[in-house]
């Protein structure tokens, strides 16, 4: 992912650079290259998607194509925080790190699952795993909107919760294939290492505001945008409601930046009124550039 951006545009290439030097090996091989199994690892795919969602940004900033509000998915939140200027690439690539690495190592390999419940509301999901929990850590991770909720927990746990949700009425439940349980009750361990380093980056009142995944309120201070980071960890994210929010103060056009469609798709569905486009390719790049132009 990110190959053909860094061959057909020199600021592309100079982002992939810059993250190979901030963490002294060559990201940007494996991101181009593989191979897939090292790539899935979460604390070589945090870094990767980032490099990837930056590289691209760089080349829109490049065109003057710049936002007016930044949010992202998870991980995507600390790309939305370097696109607002919160703290630095060569930062965020660090600590992303850091934060897949400290997530791997709260549960063991293994241990921790989650699935995609679809055709579910987010209360019946939580019944689901309140009835099928029986002690055990299961509960929603992402509510991505448009019937699909993601669960987390103890491997058993989401097994049972998963088939309490088909009884429930879920149209399909998916297992996901995820490294770790991520935005849940397990990751809680993660969150406290991870949240000193957080603060103690060197950051910045962001220049934009960031609607948080764990409360879908914009953030506009620097304080505000790192505890969101913080408290996301092991928190649902809320995503559906962060697009509502979105779509409350007046975003009428959203671009997905970055490795992808998957969230262009979410936003179609749960703001069908808006103009979605996602850019991850040099393909995309005419389309962006037209509506921007209009």
């Amino acid at each position: 992912m990110g190959r053909a951006l860094a061959e057909a545009f020199p600021v592309c290439r100079g982002a992939f650079d810059e993250a190979d030097a901030a963490l002294g090996e060559p990201l940007s091989r494996l991101c181009f290259e593989g191979p897939a199994d090292e790539l899935t690892l979460t604390e070589n795919t945090q870094p990767a998607i980032l490099a990837v969602s930056i590289a691209a940004c760089r080349l829109l900033e490049s065109r003057g194509i710049a936002p007016a509000w930044v949010a992202g998915h998870s991980l995507g939140e600390y790309s939305a925080n370097v696109a607002a200027g919160t703290f630095s690439f060569s930062d965020a690539l660090r600590i992303v790190r850091r934060r897949g690495r400290y997530m791997q190592e709260a549960v063991p390999v293994g241990t921790g699952a989650m699935a995609a419940i679809l055709g579910l509301d987010a209360e019946q999901v939580a019944q689901a795993c309140a009835e099928a929990a029986e002690g055990d850590v299961v509960s929603a991770a992402n509510m991505n909107g448009a019937g699909q909720v993601v669960i987390a927990g103890s491997c058993d746990a989401v097994a049972r919760a998963g088939e309490r949700a088909k009884a429930l009425g879920a149209r399909r439940v998916l297992r996901l294939p995820v490294s770790a349980p991520f935005h849940c009750a397990l990751m809680k361990p993660a969150e406290e290492r991870l949240a000193p380093e957080l603060r103690a980056l060197d950051a910045r009142n962001p220049r934009v505001p960031i609607v948080a995944n764990v409360d879908a309120e914009p953030k506009r201070d620097v304080s505000a945008a790192i505890e969101a980071l913080i408290r996301q960890v092991s928190s649902p994210v809320r995503w559906e409601a962060v697009v509502r929010r979105l779509a409350s103060e007046g975003v009428t056009t959203y671009v997905e930046v970055g490795p992808g469609t998957v969230l262009s798709g979410l936003v179609r569905k749960i703001h069908p009124a808006a103009t979605v486009l996602s850019f991850g390719s040099p393909d995309d790049l005419e389309a962006v550039e037209s509506l921007h132009n209009v």
